[in-house]
């Protein structure tokens, strides 16, 4: 999450504590829900760590179009877990959907690790499309907070190694400036260009259809910095939508005092982000049973 862990009133203040417990709590809920994917496959393993890839199988017939889904926390917490509930739903409406487990920036390891592993997964699916009962030509990246830095990165500056990324984006609440990040650069050590990994700064013709899910009072990705990334893609003729929550901050949170951990959202606004990404998706080509 871009400054999840720091300046929630000031660029000097981490205030981590409160929100690493809401996390371990997070966790140790979601701990049995890990276990219920149709399928858990290695897709790589950096280091001797190997990393999986928890699939949830398509209601539809093969080749069904592929989403893969990014977990916020950060970048160094969090969880395939916790977008295991969304992967089950949009599987059921007709996606194959992948909740990937990528390294957290702890001992050593950068966002730009997490980037290489994101990359790693798409890389896989592309090559096992056929195994999987995935479309190659309609995988789609859905991000949260940080895990949307990731699948937006893969869909501007791209891939370091060159692997395609993907067709479709679904944003929400994403750290897509990361270069006025100050818990993001610390994690990558102050580097001499701040904009080398923020995905703001590199939109260009090439970025896929993007919807955005913002609130317009997030403290930690600012709602500014999602209309900027649109106008950007707009002004090149292609599709950017903003789904813009009023009153509410980061991951919809009405609680603005605390944007960093005790989430505050209204059921309502759950259900309205729901029918959006599923318009949005089904506009696409990509769902084929959206909930009503």
């Amino acid at each position: 999450m871009q400054r999840m862990f720091s300046r929630r009133r000031s660029a000097g203040s981490f205030t981590i504590f409160g929100f690493i417990v809401a996390l371990l709590v997070l966790a140790a809920s979601t701990a049995q829900a890990q276990t219920e994917a149709d399928a858990v496959h290695t897709y790589s393993s950096p280091d001797g760590e190997a990393l999986s890839a928890y699939l949830f199988h398509s209601s539809s017939p093969d080749p069904a179009p592929a989403i893969i889904l990014l977990h916020g926390g950060g970048w160094a917490y969090g969880s395939p877990a916790w977008m295991e509930s969304s992967a089950r739903r949009l599987a059921d409406q007709g996606m194959v959907a992948i909740s990937v487990q990528y390294r957290l920036s702890r001992n050593g390891v950068t966002p730009v690790d997490a980037l290489h592993d994101t990359c790693a997964a798409m890389a896989w699916i592309r090559e096992q499309a056929s195994s999987l009962g995935v479309d190659p030509s309609r995988i789609a990246a859905y991000g949260v907070s940080a895990g949307g830095h990731l699948a937006a990165s893969m869909a501007t500056f791209g891939c370091p190694d060159g692997t395609q990324g993907p067709d479709l984006l679904v944003l929400y609440s994403p750290a897509i400036r990361t270069s006025q990040d100050g818990w993001f650069q610390r994690l990558l050590g102050q580097p001499d260009d701040p904009a080398e990994y923020s995905p703001f700064e590199h939109v260009s013709e090439t970025t896929p259809a993007t919807l955005i899910i913002s609130g317009e009072e997030d403290t930690l990705t600012p709602h500014a910095f999602a209309e900027g990334y649109c106008a950007q893609l707009q002004a090149l003729q292609t599709e950017c939508e903003i789904e813009a929550f009023s009153g509410v901050g980061h991951l919809l949170t009405r609680n603005l005092d605390n944007q960093e951990s005790d989430f505050d959202v209204a059921h309502a606004d759950i259900q309205r982000a729901r029918r959006v990404i599923d318009a949005f998706l089904t506009r696409h080509g990509y769902q084929t049973d959206p909930a009503q």
